[in-house]
C-alpha cells in the first residue's frame, strides 16, 4: 500500500481521501484552514459538503504541507484559481511529492494554462497526471459506481494512479490525451452553468438537449484548436462529464445558473452557492476562444450575461437568432 496525500479538504478532496483509505493506503488530508481541520478531526464528517458520510479515523488531517513528505501520490484538489499558489508552497515544503494528480477543473486566468501546465511550471521534473470524468463527490464518497479517466503523457504514471485508486465502485480508465481530458472537464462547467440558466428560465427538454449537443461542439472545437484529440470529447471526460454536470443538482455550476436564470445577480448567486468554477471559466474560455479564433457562441452569451449585464432571455434570443447554416458547417474541425 502507498502513502497518498490529498491537498484540499473540500467535497472532492474528502471523497478521494475516503476512496484512497478504502484501498488500504496511508491517507493524509491537507487543508490550509485550522478550523476546518479541527472540525473534521472532531466530528469525522464534512457536514456541509458530504453530510452523513463518515470520514474514517484512519485518514490523517493536517494543516502543514511538510507533513505530506514521502507521499507516492499527491492529489491536488484545491480550486483551480489556487492551484499555482498551492503548488509553489508544495515545492517549498516537499521537494519530491511523488506523482502529482490534478483533479481541479479550470483554466488559469491571464496565462490560459491548463492545470497540468500550471503544475509543470511550479513543480518542474514532477510526473503529472489528470483525473477527470463524471464524478460527483457526493456519490463517490458514498460508493456509488463511478467511472473516470486518468490522463498523463507518462503512461506508467497514469497506470499507477489507476492501480492505486480503482475499486469495485470507482472504475478508472487511462488516457493519453491530457489536453482533451482537461479541457473537457474545465469547459463543461460553462455549459452546465448555461443549462442551469435555462432551467431557471423555465425552458424545456428540447432546449436542454440542444444546449448540451451544441455545447459539446464548441468545447471540442476549442479543444481541437489547442491540440486535443477529437474523439476524447465523445468519452467520459467529454460527453460523460457534460451530461452529469448539466443534469444534476449536485452541480454547483448548474445551481448557480438556475439562480441567475431566476433573476439573481451573478455576485449574489456566487455568495449563495460558493465555489463555482464555471463562473471563472466563462471569462478565461471566452478570451482564449477569441485568441484561437474558435467560435463559441454559448460561452460568448454566458460572458455577456455574467460580466456585462445582459439578461438571460436576451442571450437566448441572440443564440436562436443566429444566421442559418448546415450543422456540418460548425463541425469540431471547422
Amino acid at each position: 500500500m502507498a502513502r497518498i496525500a490529498i491537498l484540499g479538504a473540500g467535497g472532492w478532496g474528502t471523497a478521494l481521501a475516503i476512496a484512497a483509505c478504502g484501498k488500504g493506503h496511508q491517507t493524509l488530508l491537507w487543508t490550509p484552514f485550522e478550523e476546518e481541520a479541527a472540525h473534521i478531526l472532531g466530528f469525522r464528517e464534512h457536514e456541509k459538503l458530504l453530510p452523513g458520510v463518515p470520514i474514517p479515523e484512519e485518514i490523517g488531517v493536517t494543516t502543514e504541507l511538510a507533513n505530506t513528505k514521502g507521499s507516492a501520490i499527491t492529489i491536488m484538489a484545491v480550486p483551480s484559481r489556487f492551484m499555482r499558489e498551492t503548488a509553489v508552497q508544495l515545492k517549498e515544503k516537499v521537494q519530491e511529492p511523488g506523482i502529482v494528480v490534478s483533479v481541479s477543473k479550470g483554466i488559469e486566468a491571464g496565462t490560459y494554462l491548463r492545470m497540468s501546465q500550471v503544475l509543470t511550471e511550479a513543480l518542474p521534473g514532477t510526473k503529472i497526471c489528470v483525473l477527470s470524468g463524471p464524478s460527483h463527490a457526493e456519490e463517490v464518497a458514498r460508493g456509488v459506481p463511478t467511472s473516470v479517466v486518468a490522463a498523463s503523457t507518462d503512461k506508467r504514471a497514469a497506470e499507477t494512479v489507476q492501480e492505486a485508486l480503482m475499486s469495485r465502485t470507482l472504475r478508472i480508465y487511462t488516457h493519453e490525451d491530457v489536453v482533451g481530458v482537461e479541457l473537457g472537464g474545465a469547459l463543461k462547467n460553462i455549459i452546465a452553468l448555461a443549462a442551469g440558466i435555462c432551467d431557471g428560465l423555465g425552458l424545456g427538454d428540447n432546449t436542454k438537449a440542444a444546449l448540451l449537443t451544441r455545447g459539446l461542439t464548441e468545447i471540442a472545437r476549442l479543444g481541437v484548436s489547442l491540440g486535443a484529440k477529437e474523439n476524447t470529447f465523445a468519452g467520459l471526460a467529454g460527453i460523460g462529464d457534460l451530461v452529469v454536470t448539466c443534469t444534476s443538482m449536485h452541480s454547483r455550476n448548474r445551481r448557480f445558473g438556475i439562480l441567475v436564470g431566476e433573476g439573481t445577480a451573478p455576485h449574489e448567486a456566487l455568495a449563495q452557492v460558493g465555489t463555482v468554477e464555471g463562473y471563472h471559466a466563462v471569462k478565461t474560455a471566452w478570451e482564449l476562444a477569441r485568441r484561437q479564433g474558435a467560435e463559441m457562441p454559448i460561452t460568448e452569451q454566458c460572458y455577456h450575461v455574467l460580466y456585462e449585464g445582459c439578461s438571460a432571455r436576451e442571450a437566448i434570443g441572440h443564440l436562436m437568432g443566429r444566421p442559418g447554416r448546415m450543422e456540418r458547417d460548425s463541425s469540431w474541425l471547422g
